[in-house]
Parts: structure tokens; C-alpha cells; sequence
């Protein structure tokens, strides 16, 4: 009885250490190991070795180090580390791995927030749209970097010797780019800088449609940017050209003017720069409109026909850029802004093209179409 209960007392110790061991977290397996090489040695001598498990301190230390980098969520991050036996670079690259079969499985949702970019010299400005799945995602800094990378990308490309030349994604989508950030660098293609930027946010991330306004005149190309989180990003943009007949003209007062008008584009939404370039079947259809409302009126013909006429004048002042009142000085119009303008530098001064743009406007209604710029942007 009293051998019984001297045996016992051992092996109850070495249960309680068993125990202790799996509270910290061993495996079975991993402290047998442990007994076996932490007991004596042949020679009689104690042989102590240290468990190749990382510390849970440099596991903290280490997801947080591939988070800063990467910016991929917490629970990728470490599930790479721990499928890579917590090697960083090996964990690295499996996050880019399975950030690209992320984002393929990301690419079929609706991504209708996002930023404008715009990057422009002194004959050429460039708009470019970046979309996301949620506005949380547009502040990202490295989302902006990439909008605003692509939009300088855009302007440096070939000029393509248009006016105004609408662009879709695959324009860009096989160039080369050349990303120096502190989470996205090196050189690679378009299409997979915007995946790789998928990846990290967690997304789905799209570069969706862009334009280039030039002029080829005495002139200038005047933007304006609406709802900036920073100089050359927004939500709606308004681009325009104004050119001077004369070329000894001076051109500060062009840029003042155009910058004033290219906010008035962002703010009154016109869909036509003169009367003349209003479409046959536009004019038709508000034509028929304004008679069946007048109709209903009840009066004769001869009245019906000016009340017509009269509500085609205020459908110009709203859709029209020249006749549209100037919104800072609702006194006047655009065209007599115009004339003033001209009169100032000594040569007529005209514009050339407009475009107005908006981050999302048409992806609600037809969600398959991913870029059909002619149709989602005004440009006159």
C-alpha cells in the first residue's frame, strides 16, 4: 500500500505537468518531444532545449508587422503566418496569393463608391474613375494613391489627337506603372496594381472609365474638383476649355474664368454647351412634353403654342451651359461671363469642350455595365 501510493505521486506529477503544458499550448506531441529532450542526458548531465514554438509576443509582433505592410485583415494575416511557420516574407507572398483569388471572387459585386482623379499640364487634363464597394475604402491611403497614380499614368500616355477622347479600361489595363509606396511598389501592370489594391482593402476595387479634354489652340484646361480629401481627388469633377482667338492673349485671366466656370459645370449639371448642339430628338421630346402639359390647361392653340415656346426657354437656361445663370453671380449668364472675358484680354474668347463627371452615377440602375463613358458623363 505504502509502494502504491510512493509510485503514484510521480506520475500524478508528471500528469499536473502535462496539464500545465496544454495550457500554454503544446500539443500532445510536441511535449513528449519536450520531455524527452528537456530530461537527463546519457553523461548524467542535464540537457535543457528550447521549444521552436514563437512566443506569443513575437506572434503579436509579427502580425502586426505583415498588417502594415500588406494593410490585409487580421485573421489573413494570420493564417499566412501560421501556414509559413511565421517566415514574414514567405507569409507575404501567400497573402498576395490568396489576395488574387480574393479579389477574382470580389470582382461581381457592385463597387459604386470610389474617387476621381485628375492630373493635367498646361494643354491636356485627364479624369480618371477609381471605384469601391464602400467610402470607408475611398480614404484609404493607399486606394487614393493608386486613383491618383493612374490619372498621372493616363496624362503621360501617348496623346491619342483628340479634343476630348472618352477612354474604358482596357485602354490603360496593360501598361506598365511604376507604384513608390510605402505598401504598394515596384513596377507592374495596371491591371495588377488595381487587383493587388483588391487584395489589400479587402474589396472589390475597379478602375472603371476615364477621359482626356485637350486643347490644341491659344488656351487653357481648367478643372474643379468637388469634395477633396486631397488636391487632385474628388467625387465630381468638372473639366473645360477656354480659348483665346487672339494667341498674344494673355491666359491668367482664361485660368481664373475657367476655374469659376468649371465649378458652375460641377454645380448646375449642363448636358449641352449652346442651343445649336441640343439633339433634334432632346428638343422633340421636351417639345411633346411641354404641349401635353399645356394642353391640359384648356386653352386655345394660339396660347398653347407660346406657352410652349416659353417653357423651351427655361428648358435652355436649365440644360444649356451658355444660358444657364452663373451660379456665384445669378445675375448673369455664362455667355455674357463670356463677353466680359473677352472684352478684359482683347480677343474673343470661346469654350472649347466641357465635361462633367460623378463617382457611381449610372452603376445603380444598370450594374452590368462597367464603363460606358460616352453614356455616364456630359461632354459637349
Amino acid at each position: 500500500m505504502a509502494w502504491g501510493q510512493g509510485a503514484r505521486r510521480p506520475i500524478l506529477g508528471l500528469l499536473s505537468r502535462a496539464q500545465r503544458q496544454a495550457a500554454r499550448g503544446y500539443t500532445s506531441a510536441t511535449f513528449e518531444t519536450h520531455l524527452s529532450s528537456n530530461h537527463f542526458a546519457q553523461n548524467g548531465m542535464i540537457c535543457r532545449r528550447f521549444s521552436s514554438e514563437v512566443p506569443a509576443s513575437e506572434q503579436m509582433n509579427l502580425i502586426k508587422r505583415l498588417r502594415e505592410r500588406t494593410c490585409a485583415p487580421i485573421k489573413d494575416v494570420k493564417a499566412s503566418l501560421v501556414s509559413c511557420n511565421w517566415d514574414i516574407e514567405d507569409a507575404q507572398k501567400d497573402l498576395r496569393k490568396r489576395g488574387v483569388i480574393s479579389a477574382a471572387k470580389k470582382s461581381s459585386r457592385t463597387a459604386a463608391e470610389g474617387l476621381l482623379a485628375i492630373a493635367q499640364d498646361e494643354k491636356r487634363a485627364v479624369v480618371v474613375e477609381l471605384n469601391c464597394e464602400t467610402d470607408f475604402v475611398a480614404r484609404n491611403d493607399v486606394f487614393q494613391y493608386l486613383a491618383s497614380s493612374l490619372a498621372k499614368m493616363a496624362l503621360s500616355a501617348q496623346d491619342p489627337g483628340k479634343l476630348v477622347f472618352p477612354f474604358t479600361p482596357a485602354y490603360l489595363e496593360n501598361m506598365s506603372i511604376n507604384l513608390d509606396h510605402p505598401k504598394l511598389s515596384g513596377e507592374t501592370t495596371v491591371q495588377n496594381a488595381v487587383t493587388e489594391v483588391a487584395a489589400m482593402v479587402g474589396e472589390n476595387v475597379k478602375l472603371r472609365r476615364g477621359f482626356m479634354l485637350s486643347t490644341t489652340a491659344h488656351g487653357v484646361v481648367s478643372s474643379y474638383l468637388h469634395t477633396c480629401p486631397q488636391p487632385g481627388l474628388g467625387r465630381i469633377a468638372g473639366l473645360i476649355t477656354l480659348e483665346a482667338e487672339d494667341s498674344s492673349a494673355s491666359l491668367d485671366a482664361l485660368k481664373r474664368v475657367g476655374s469659376s466656370i468649371a465649378m458652375h459645370i460641377v454645380a448646375a449639371k449642363p448636358l449641352f454647351l449652346s442651343k445649336d448642339l441640343v439633339s433634334a430628338a432632346a428638343l422633340e421630346n421636351e417639345r411633346d412634353v411641354l404641349r401635353t402639359q399645356a394642353e391640359s390647361s384648356g386653352k386655345p392653340q394660339m396660347a398653347i403654342e407660346k406657352m410652349v415656346e416659353g417653357q423651351l426657354r427655361k428648358y435652355f437656361e436649365d440644360v444649356v451651359l451658355l444660358e444657364q445663370k452663373y451660379v456665384v453671380n445669378d445675375s448673369t449668364n455664362i455667355k455674357t461671363l463670356l463677353n466680359d472675358l473677352s472684352k478684359e484680354v482683347g480677343s474673343k474668347v470661346t469654350i472649347g469642350n466641357f465635361i462633367r463627371m460623378e463617382v457611381g452615377e449610372g452603376i445603380e440602375s444598370r450594374p452590368e455595365e462597367t464603363a460606358k463613358p460616352e453614356a455616364m458623363a456630359c461632354a459637349a
